[in-house]
């Protein structure tokens, strides 16, 4: 008995009687491919509205970088005065009378009483008794700290010591200067991916990654005993020297949408 497969031949006899070989498994090759759900078929966005959203996967990816500059919040001025004299009480008198008078000149400008430090230092210098003093007052209001200087001068003269402002930042204003360069970096970001897009006719969609990569900060000074600025230089170059700056730079992800209506992007 002869098969009709093509892998079988002839039959083979053993014995007395005709024995058929069974024939071999059969082997099915197959790619499992899964199911797709049929696309369905977009419908035209009505007038006014928006395409429909673009499928998922469409991202545009940006950098985006920003600098800001921040004047200093704080200044302190300090005053010197002292005496000397035969008497104790005549030395101690002295001396608290300009105090008083240098108080006094603050409040009624708006100087909070815990803005001021007075300091005091008591010595016999050889038959007489010397009392020295010093005032360090802190303002916020740069230029009621003009007013108050211009006044002690004209009336106390020589016998106050006022030093040049040591201007600083709190770190109040350095924390505000961080927040806002960061998000100025973002908003930039934000922009330059909304002009790619619509450069291809799309809108930006929502933000999926927004990442702070770099930041830098210079210049500024912080509240310090001492002031390392020369005497020269004008009340204007002091706040200058002592502006502080920020820089900051992001990297974000926006999803892309669809095409952009031609209404909207006339708006």
């Amino acid at each position: 008995m002869v098969s009709n497969h093509p892998c079988l031949g002839p039959a083979t006899r053993r014995g007395h009687g005709p024995a058929a070989m069974a024939p071999p498994p059969a082997r099915v090759f197959a790619e499992l491919v899964p199911v797709q759900a049929p696309t369905p078929t977009p419908t035209p966005a009505p007038a006014g509205r928006c395409s429909p959203p673009a499928p998922p996967g469409r991202e545009v990816h940006v950098s985006g970088s920003a600098e800001l500059s921040a004047g200093p919040d704080r200044a302190r001025v300090s005053l010197r005065l002292g005496s000397r004299k035969g008497a104790a009480g005549a030395a101690r008198s002295s001396v608290a009378r300009r105090l008083e008078y240098i108080a006094q000149s603050a409040r009624q400008r708006g100087v909070p009483e815990e803005n001021m430090t007075v300091t005091e230092d008591f010595s016999r210098v050889e038959n007489t008794y010397q009392m020295e003093a010093e005032v360090c007052i802190v303002f916020s209001d740069f230029g009621k700290m003009q007013n108050v200087c211009n006044l002690l001068i004209e009336k106390l003269g020589t016998s106050v010591t006022i030093s040049p402002p040591h201007f600083y930042h709190t770190p109040e204003a350095i924390d505000t200067l961080r927040r806002q360069v960061c998000v100025a970096a973002v908003g930039n970001t934000q922009q330059k991916a909304q002009e790619v897009c619509r450069l291809f006719g799309q809108s930006l969609g929502k933000p999926l990654l927004i990442r702070e990569e770099e930041t830098k900060e210079w210049g500024g000074h912080i509240d310090s005993p001492l002031s390392n600025s020369p005497g020269s230089l004008t009340l204007q170059e002091r706040i200058q020297n002592a502006t502080a700056y920020a820089s900051c730079r992001v990297f974000a992800v926006f999803e892309i949408k669809g095409k952009e209506n031609r209404r909207n992007k006339l708006l």
